[in-house]
């Protein structure tokens, strides 16, 4: 498996990867505002913007196929990290995350996770910080992780 940053060639794939795992995993719970404020996120064009900021973009390749994504936004914040659901829990979205987070630039890094996804990101060594929130309709638990400690200690 290749982990590697993320080109224009990727964006068509990287969006399907997010919504194929997203409405399998996550639209089930939440409103027809929280489905429709993802789509948009996820869509290519939205990623393609977005590769324009200070956003670190990675993706996992194998065999030569796209089968996940990373999104680090301003080297402190996990924007979007997902893996096909072909190849979920087979360490790609651990790989994704190893990656992103050398590349971070604060101690702490934070996630707003997806209630469904809370139980990887705490095997991941995040944390839940405060209460589930809620904004356009997507609801999340705020979680993060201490690097200096939990990281550097793998």
């Amino acid at each position: 498996m290749i982990i590697r940053k993320m080109e224009e060639k990727d964006l068509e794939a990287v969006s399907a990867i997010c919504l194929a795992s997203f409405l399998q995993s996550v639209a089930d719970s939440l409103s027809d505002e929280g489905v429709s404020t993802f789509s948009t996120i996820a869509a290519s064009h939205s990623f393609g913007e977005r590769m324009k900021g200070d956003n670190l973009m990675l993706v996992a390749e194998s065999d030569g196929k796209t089968v996940g994504v990373i999104e680090l936004k301003q080297g402190r914040h996990v924007a979007m990290l997902f893996v096909s659901p072909d190849y979920q829990k087979k360490g790609v979205g651990k790989k994704l995350l190893a990656a992103a987070l050398e590349h971070a630039r604060t101690d702490i890094v934070t996630v707003s996770a997806s209630l469904s996804s809370v139980p990887a990101y705490e095997k991941y060594g995040f944390e839940c910080k405060g209460a589930t929130g809620e904004s356009e309709g997507l609801i999340y638990q705020p979680m993060e992780i201490e690097l200096n400690s939990s990281m550097h200690a793998k």
